[in-house]
């Protein structure tokens, strides 16, 4: 009993991570109608971004997920601008093909910066935890998982209540009744690219804080980050956080009575029978 509420509380922890992953996909999914391939390699640069103030700023990982934040937001909305506005209106196919391009480049040139290595954010506490009943809290983890959450409720507070939030939500929802509410769409869709590589950036510091990064992880999260997106549901911020807490209780469980190489597995199984059975997400809207 004690082994499963510890294999219960891994996977609330780890879920609390991929909610934040995942959130930055759903947001630029639902409001640009991209898809974004390259989104799990713009994960992989936050944490080599986190790494690098670690490393060689000698920033506490934590403290420096807003400057990772903020530069990843400076990126996105330079690209958006300059590279992805001008298919924002072309068939979802022409978006796919240029965000699997950013995404070979991204990977080629975190190969040649960094080089294949597998590279781990270990500050002094890394290896600290602390005991709660029968279950060892390990302090990096849990840290991440808090962090997580934060941004995660942050940003869906930031969606229902703030000018902006409420733009986004409405050029999503009807860009024409938005255009006539005097929403500028070209401004607006380069700010939420720019939110959506913000939250990817600090979801990568998160990610380095508590597993390994080298240049070739981004397929994976990207794939990890789409499913938690269509299981929670993309039209509720929420929803992420329910599907990432989800996918990772499921992946704990799955490695524990059948075997860790059966995750990925088991969080395809989830995804269709979501899709099969609520097409909308656990949260989203079924009609």
């Amino acid at each position: 009993m004690d082994l499963l509420a510890q294999i219960l509380l891994n996977g609330v922890l780890l879920g609390g991570l991929y909610a934040v992953m995942a959130l930055g996909l759903a947001l630029v999914w639902g409001v640009l109608n991209i898809v974004n391939l390259a989104h799990g390699a713009f994960i992989m640069l936050g944490a080599y971004l986190s790494w690098y103030l670690y490393t060689d700023a000698h920033i506490n990982p934590f403290l420096g997920l807003p400057i990772t934040a903020v530069l990843m937001f400076c990126l996105g909305y330079m690209l958006q601008r300059g590279v992805l506005n001008l298919v924002v209106r072309a068939p979802m196919f022409n978006t796919l093909l240029i965000t699997f391009g950013i995404e070979v480049v991204l990977t080629y040139l975190a190969q040649m910066a960094f080089s294949a290595d597998f590279r781990t954010i270990n500050p002094p506490y890394a290896g600290n935890s602390v005991q709660w009943g029968p279950v060892v809290l390990p302090l990096a983890r849990l840290g991440a998982f808090g962090v997580a959450i934060v941004l995660t409720v942050g940003m869906w507070l930031f969606l229902l209540h703030s000018w902006l939030g409420r733009a986004i939500r409405a050029t999503a929802q009807n860009l024409v009744a938005a255009r006539l509410y005097g929403v500028e769409p070209r401004h607006l869709y380069a700010t939420t690219f720019g939110l959506g590589l913000a939250l990817a950036g600090a979801a990568g510091g998160l990610y380095g804080t508590v597993s390994q990064i080298n240049p070739y992880i981004g397929a994976s999260l990207t794939a990890k980050s789409f499913a938690i997106a269509i299981i929670g549901g993309l039209d509720n911020p929420l929803g992420v956080i329910v599907g990432g807490l989800f996918l990772g209780i499921v992946e704990a469980l799955t490695s524990l009575y059948i075997g860790p190489t059966y995750r990925d597995v088991a969080s395809f199984g989830i995804l269709v029978l979501v899709l099969i059975v609520r097409p909308g997400g656990l949260l989203g809207r079924t009609a």
